[in-house]
């Protein structure tokens, strides 16, 4: 028999491919779906325990528990659970229930990607008393000493916010709102500094007056040391 005779198998049509894929990426579309919706109490969970253990950790030893507040309608204000996305600082709160500082969300660009971080702040002294690192995608070995590096974070532990703080080669600081920035990671540094400074600025007009912070209300959470 001649070769010209033998059957050649049918080339798949473009419809038939173009189900096959489409079929494909459904399958996949729809286990990315679930794997995502079944971690993803999880991983909030997660999320909301780091943050309430970075309040702990900004804010002085005698902070035992802690609530959310808002700024709605003018006022500044306590609430159960914040709207999404919306503006939130926490209250620090002693043993007898008495205010001791808030602890400040910011986020702004760093070097490589967008920094994010916590701080706890005094409003009677004006002072920066804590900083935690939330998020960073900072260079390895260089950017990532703004959490790293135990020098640097022990500045924000005792930092005037006037008129702001500012960050200068290390060595050179003078004032107590200066900051020794970190060589070789400079511009992390000055991230840091700056987006302290923005939060701090954006919030500044909204907090009440010291001796006017709002009661703690409800059962907050706590540092987790009670028995």
């Amino acid at each position: 028999m001649s070769t010209d005779t033998l059957k050649q198998p049918a080339a798949p049509s473009s419809l038939r491919l173009v189900m096959t894929l489409a079929i494909a990426g459904l399958v996949s579309g729809v286990a990315i779906i679930g794997i995502y919706e079944s971690t993803l109490p999880t991983i909030t969970a997660n999320k909301a325990r780091e943050l309430r253990e970075a309040v702990f950790k900004v804010l002085p030893d005698d902070v035992s528990g802690m609530q959310p507040l808002v700024y709605r309608d003018g006022m500044f204000m306590t609430v159960e659970e914040p709207d999404k996305d919306e503006p939130v600082v926490y209250g620090g709160y002693d043993e007898q229930g008495d205010f001791v500082g808030y602890a400040m969300p910011g986020a702004g660009p760093g070097f490589q990607d967008t920094i994010a971080l916590l701080y706890g702040y005094l409003p009677g002294e004006k002072k920066v008393v804590g900083m935690e690192i939330l998020e960073s995608r900072e260079t390895p070995g260089l950017g990532d000493k703004i959490y790293k590096d135990a020098d640097f974070v022990a500045e924000f532990s005792d930092l005037s916010v006037e008129p702001e703080i500012v960050a200068l080669k290390k060595g050179t600081t003078t004032q107590p709102n200066h900051v020794d920035a970190i060589t070789g990671a400079t511009i992390s540094a000055k991230a840091v500094v700056r987006i302290i400074n923005e939060t701090h600025a954006a919030w500044a007009e909204k907090l009440p007056a010291p001796g006017t912070e709002p009661p703690l209300t409800g059962e907050p959470a706590d540092n987790g040391t009670a028995q």
